[in-house]
């Protein structure tokens, strides 16, 4: 029904999953429920008024979409009938369809057939067809796109039963639409789109600009098209191709922002829809599934819950709530029953959370609503004629102040409504206390829901017997632990009690390309948001986020009862050993528990590990079919023997087989592993499938640790708890980079994106997730696993050869976040840095091609390794770009005056300056001073500055210094998180630079605080370009599946270039886990880029630039062949200039004085 929910051959890499739209939006209402032909007026003023919040296609003619939802104005339809002598119908009877059908001019057999399927469906359901209806429509001022993928546009006008009663003609129409949906797609008549089918409500929608849409719907402007209220709403498409049928409003619904939950939302609808009953529907449900109709927008889908919620006996106003639920958790101001209504529908669902401004109708309710953030702007105005106007931004309407009885916003998670029936104007407070005295929602949580931090209380402290060393340690080598993973991941979260901090960026192969061992969890990357759904902020916004999770069968969505509320109640995802027991001892009614052993014969091999799948897999299902609620899927008995199934595997195959076989439901599925010890393991657990996860190995070692060197202060039961909190902060920074912010909306999601792993795999374990196959399957995984067992020796005879050497036991060291030799390559290690420093002293071809020859000679690292080139007639030297315009294409890649001392920072400068380049200033601002200051002749002032989410450093004289500004949206080592600077390396001078106090740790916003959508960001644009005019203004993004749609976006902004990073650029300080798991290679991002902007049209429109490990001039000609016009050298520079990679930029003690603000150092 919706265009382009397939994958185009010709751009392969562009995705309709990722397709993101921004807009403007809002309503206007008589509160007397009046209507007139005024307000319709009022409205197309509203939404002329709204314009600059929009965007055009490439041709310059063609609006991204723009809508009216009203009221259906009986009065122009009922005399229209008249004339044309139906006279068979009361306008109380009267429904009206409004239809996209395949063009009558060049699909004139598909026209027919889907007019014949409509009128025979509606004969069936029992809807009287009065007449087809060609609305005056005046095509001749579309743009050259709109016009050439123009439907045919006709109205149906349909007779209800009168013997019905209004609710169930309204499910009549419902269902008449969903079985015409579906029988559409069984012909494959993609070009047929209904676009509203209602007996109250009517859409006017297409790809027009707001100020054509009146002049192509000439009903617009006939006085008997009156309402009481109109949605109306101005698309910001940064989709490739702006269409039909996702301009907006929906059928009940307008939006402005994201649903950056929608991949889990769609997920967890899928698995519920086997359990579907509803006596509304009764036979009929399979008539409405899938409820999610593919190929729409995530406007369109979260239209799809919410009508099928509103036709199943919720009504508007509380199907919208429990969709977009406040954040409740943390809020003192909602009274009891309120949060007993959030509590127990959270129970129900998940939230659909944006950030969202949302309008709303079903004829008889108007409203609007903000999501759980409040980041998209609401405001309203009452006026003493009894109109309440909503809109994304104040003064849509122009009104005397005289008439203006109140004005205000909504805030986050508040709701404001009309009831047009009763001439009622509801406020947030009034709605939420009706629906929390609809059901004893308070008296059915009391009853039956069970709160495990209650129970753990009450219970006597169970306190873990440790293991002894060797045993330790055998179990450590078991489950593939590294000397890294102990000293560098665990004991900082101990001695720091927060995520290690790392720095320089990730130089080691990608996992599918790597010769070394890699742990199951490499091959996934974290998905992030940026700009059109920007990241949370995880201090500052804390209270919008929540750990909360439940455990327990779930009931029918559709339907309350009491037993809805029989759940266990989490505080966080992550549990101990002992609350592990006390779940598994639990005595209350609806629980029961089986656990699932997640071994397998190391001896039978692959075929045994294959098995041990399958039989996870087939005693799932059993499980659930004996009554089992709660399944532990656990790798304790793991041994030699008995070698444990990679937990990742075993917890994605279990989940995606229950929700295959509509069982996912009935039952809560937790793990119990050795297997994951750092944030992104257990993020990884969660977001395939787990609910809660025990890291039963992690937390005996780090018991261990307790009372070593530095850790003296703690006990064993304080290392445990203070390592779960460690890991929970860093479970809300992984939700936040992702923009979401509960743990509800991570579980099942798969907001990762896996990279190197065969397709068998990701068709048994990850299913419907964002992934980039290759060649590693269960044959390689398997492999590794049993070779690990087969190494090893049993603990008793281990403890013999130890205490007989008198040596302690020592990891493998895998060089996986530092260079060790005979392990993991990296791309810099110190031979290589030797070379290119000799080469950049000397300026000798000879050591630069010793240089080029050590890269090109390299194990396979990154993407572009794996390319060759193409024999190809050479053509004459004098024929290609003069060196001097191909040195003017390369950039320094944003380093801060603070990440770097001074000097480095000025000499990059200056020498960028020498050869025609450009630097970026990086986010910490630059001295005044320099801009009159020289080093030999060329300026030391960067030609580029860069605008980042904390402005540090940014002032007016700032902006007009430049030649190109620069607004980071992400950084390629951290994508969804803001910069960060320790309180060390603030000096007072530092401290000048940034406008800020010196030694106070400088931490960035991960969003800009002005940016929550692209029309956010297009408003920056213009704002930059008012203060300088002459300056070229480029936007950073960060490689990921779904970036090329983002930088279309940028581009109907009005940018002048969109950089594309890579992951593995450099830092000065980040989180170890983003820099390892955060972000794809820069090939994958900029060949999408490319194909994206050409697809739209839009590639003439904006430079791009890439960055992200750039060394050789063989990656500038992949990066052109890839599609990029300039490049970035960021760390390759710091090399050159002296850098020797020691990786400690983050704690001021950079041996070469590059990376420091240590005056003895510099």
């Amino acid at each position: 029904m919706y265009v382009h929910s397939e994958i185009d051959p010709e751009y392969p890499l562009y995705d309709p999953r990722w397709e993101h739209d921004a807009c403007g939006t809002g309503f206007i209402a008589q509160v007397s429920g009046d209507a007139s032909h005024y307000l319709v007026e009022t409205a197309l003023q509203a939404l002329a008024n709204l314009t600059h919040r929009g965007a055009q296609d490439a041709d310059a003619e063609t609006g991204d979409g723009a809508g009216l939802l009203t009221q259906i104005p009986k009065k122009l339809f009922y005399e229209d009938l008249l004339a044309r002598h139906i006279t068979a119908v009361d306008p109380d009877d009267l429904a009206v369809g409004m239809i996209f059908l395949p063009s009558q001019e060049h699909l004139p057999i598909a026209n027919i057939q889907c007019r014949h399927i409509i009128e025979q469906t509606l004969n069936e359901v029992g809807l009287m067809l009065l007449s087809w209806r060609n609305p005056p429509i005046d095509y001749s001022l579309l743009g050259s796109r709109a016009r050439k993928t123009a439907p045919s546009i006709v109205q149906v006008l349909l007779k209800c039963p009168r013997h019905l009663t209004a609710q169930q003609n309204d499910g009549k129409l419902y269902h008449a639409r969903r079985l015409i949906e579906q029988r559409l797609e069984q012909a494959r008549m993609k070009d047929c789109f209904i676009v509203s089918l209602s007996r109250t409500t009517i859409v006017y929608k297409g790809l027009l600009a707001p100020t054509e849409l009146p002049r192509f719907y000439l009903d617009l402007l006939d006085p008997r098209y009156s309402s009481a209220f109109a949605i109306f709403h101005q698309r910001y498409s940064t989709n490739t191709f702006p269409s039909w049928s996702l301009a907006q409003p929906m059928r009940q619904l307008a939006h402005n922002g994201e649903i950056n939950t929608i991949q889990g939302n769609l997920h967890w609808m899928k698995a519920r829809e086997g359990t579907f009953f509803s006596p509304y529907w009764g036979s009929k449900m399979k008539d409405l599934l899938p409820v999610i109709q593919p190929g729409g927008s995530d406007s369109a889908q979260l239209d799809n819950a919410l009508e099928l919620l509103a036709h199943s006996g919720r009504d508007l106003l509380h199907s919208v709530q429990m969709l977009i639920p406040p954040a409740w958790e943390q809020d003192a101001e909602l009274t009891g029953e309120q949060r007993a209504w959030c509590e127990y529908h959270a129970g129900i669902t998940e939230p659909w959370d944006g950030p969202a401004a949302l309008v709303f109708s079903d004829g008889h309710y108007v409203g609007a609503a903000l999501d759980r953030n409040g980041l998209r702007p609401a405001r309203y105005t009452l006026t003493s004629q009894g109109l309440l106007i909503l809109a994304s931004e104040a003064g849509v309407v122009p009104l005397e102040a005289h008439d203006v009885v109140e004005k205000g916003r909504l805030g986050p998670g508040e709701m404001i409504a009309v009831d047009l029936k009763h001439g009622v104007l509801l406020r947030d407070s009034e709605i939420k206390t009706v629906l929390a005295q609809r059901q004893p929602y308070q008296r059915w949580l009391e009853r039956y829901l069970v709160r495990l931090a209650d129970i753990t209380q009450s219970s006597a402290p169970l306190l873990e017997a440790s293991l002894d060393p060797t045993e330790l340690f055998f179990r450590q080598q078991l489950f593939g632990y590294t000397h890294e993973d102990v000293e560098f991941v665990l004991r900082p979260m101990l001695t720091e009690q927060k995520e290690p901090i790392w720095s320089m960026g990730d130089d080691t192969p990608l996992a599918a390309l790597s010769l070394q061992a890699r742990d199951l969890s490499d091959y996934f990357q974290q998905r992030f948001a940026q700009v059109t759904n920007p990241p949370i902020d995880p201090l500052r916004e804390r209270g919008v986020m929540s750990l909360d999770c439940y455990l327990g069968r779930r009931q029918n969505f559709l339907t309350e009862s009491a037993l809805h509320a029989q759940l266990i109640h989490l505080e966080s995802p992550l549990m101990s050993e002992s609350q592990l027991r006390i779940i598994g001892n639990l005595k209350a009614d609806g629980f029961r528990t089986r656990t699932l052993n997640a071994t397998f014969e190391t001896a039978a091999g692959l075929v045994g590990f294959e098995a041990a799948l399958e039989r996870l897999e087939k005693e799932a299902v059993s499980a659930v079919a004996d009554g089992a609620t709660l399944l532990i899927v656990s790798d304790r008995a793991a041994s030699p023997a008995f070698a444990p199934v990679p937990m990742l595997l075993a917890v994605g195959a279990v989940h995606q087989t229950l929700v295959r076989q509509g069982l996912r439901t009935y039952i809560s599925l937790l793990c119990e592993t050795a297997a994951a010890w750092n944030i992104h393991q257990i993020a990884l657990l969660l977001g395939y499938g787990a609910e809660a996860v025990v890291p039963y190995l992690a937390l005996a070692i780090v018991r261990a640790l307790a009372g070593e060197r530095h850790l003296e202060h703690l006990t064993k039961e304080q290392a445990a708890e203070m390592y779960l909190h460690v890991i929970e902060e860093g479970l809300r920074k992984v939700m936040a980079r992702m923009g979401i912010s509960t743990l509800r909306n991570i579980v099942g999601a798969g907001q990762f994106e896996i990279a190197g792993l065969d397709k068998a795999v990701l068709k048994r374990c990850f299913t419907g997730f964002a992934a980039h196959p290759g060649s590693v399957g269960f044959t390689q995984l398997a492999k590794q696993v049993i070779e690990r067992c087969q190494g090893l020796e049993q603990p008793a005879e281990r403890q013999e050869d130890s205490a007989a050497s008198g040596r302690r036991n020592k990891l493998r060291d895998g060089g996986r976040y530092r260079f060790r030799r005979d392990a993991e390559y990296h791309a810099f290690n110190p031979l290589l840095v030797k070379t290119l420093q000799k080469a950049a002293l000397s300026g000798e071809s000879e050591d630069y091609q010793r240089f080029t020859g050590m890269v090109y000679q390299r194990p396979p690292t990154v993407l572009r390794d794996l390319f060759t080139f193409t024999e190809t007639t050479s053509i004459p030297l004098e024929e290609v770009e003069p060196m001097e315009a191909i040195r003017a294409r390369f950039v320094a890649s944003a380093m801060s005056v603070g990440a770097l001392s001074s000097e480095a920072h000025r000499t990059i400068a200056a020498a960028m300056n020498s050869i025609g380049g450009r630097n970026n200033t990086g986010e910490g601002g630059e001295d005044p001073e320099w801009y009159h200051e020289d080093m030999n002749g060329y300026p030391v002032s960067s030609k580029i500055k860069q605008v980042a989410s904390a402005r540090f450093g940014v002032t007016t004289e700032y902006l007009v210094r430049a030649e190109e500004l620069e607004i980071k949206m992400a950084q390629g080592s951290k994508p969804g998180e803001g910069g960060q600077l320790p309180p060390i390396k603030v000096t007072q001078f530092i401290a000048r630079l940034r406008h800020t106090a010196p030694q106070v740790a400088l931490i960035s916003p991960p969003p800009h605080h002005d940016i929550y959508s692209i029309e956010d960001l297009a408003q920056l644009i213009y704002d930059l370009r008012q203060v300088n005019p002459q300056a070229r203004i480029g936007v950073k993004l960060v490689a990921s599946s779904g970036v090329g749609t983002i930088a279309a976006g940028v581009a109907k902004a009005h940018a002048d270039y969109v950089l594309i990073s890579g992951h593995d650029g450099g830092t000065g300080a980040s989180p170890l886990q983003s820099i390892k798991h955060a972000g794809i290679s820069w090939e994958r991002g900029l060949a999408e880029t490319q194909q994206v902007l050409l697809r739209n049209g839009l590639r003439d429109r904006i430079k791009v630039r890439v960055d992200g490990g750039f060394k050789t001039g063989r990656d500038v000609i992949i990066g052109a062949l890839l599609g990029a016009e300039e490049f970035g050298f960021g760390t390759a520079i710091l090399v050159a200039i002296g850098c020797d990679m020691a990786r400690q930029c983050h704690l001021n003690t950079c041996p070469t004085g590059i990376a420091t603000q240590r005056e003895d150092l510099r």
